[in-house]
């Protein structure tokens, strides 16, 4: 029995960016935010790119508390999404042109989620990192640390909890 060819290594980089984009660009008030992620392998880090309409206190200047819980949650559902869709992406059952035909997967909904700002946000880009503490079909548990120019002084960290969506199986 002969073996398939397996694909270039290229080809997968570039279809697994381009899931994530189509993903991440399905939702406007991640573009209204300018929120980004830098993937490396399966792991995902959340850029909220610095504006001066994310500035909450003008005097300070800080960012404002609701754009920092914003940006944790989306950091929490994109990266869940993302762990959840892994097999579909890396099968090619879920492609780009499917998530921009309008064959967008259903995102896990937030049940609770529990902020504690631990220092004002400076103007500057931020950095957030979700971690997955459990994973099932129907939950997740999911922590969030954000960060700015040292990933040791946190200015924010969330933990939340998730109701998953369900595939469909065909």
């Amino acid at each position: 029995m002969a073996r398939s060819k397996p694909e270039l290594m290229q080809v997968v980089k570039q279809r697994r960016d381009a899931t994530l984009n189509a993903l991440v660009g399905g939702v406007p008030y991640i573009q209204f935010l300018d929120i980004t992620f830098d993937r490396r392998g399966d792991e995902l880090t959340g850029v909220l790119n610095f504006d001066d309409k994310l500035i909450g206190n003008p005097f300070l200047p800080a960012i404002h508390g609701g754009v920092t819980a914003a940006f944790l949650e989306v950091t929490a559902v994109i990266s869940l999404s993302w762990s959840h869709l892994w097999p579909l992406i890396e099968s090619g059952e879920l492609s780009p042109e499917d998530i921009e035909a309008g064959n967008m997967p259903a995102f896990p909904k937030t049940i609770d989620l529990t902020v504690d700002y631990l220092r004002s946000g400076l103007p500057r880009d931020a950095y957030a990192r979700a971690y997955i503490s459990r994973a099932g079909r129907r939950y997740a548990s999911v922590r969030v640390e954000a960060w700015q120019d040292n990933h040791d002084k946190l200015f924010a960290q969330a933990s939340g909890h998730f109701l998953m969506p369900q595939l469909k199986t065909e």
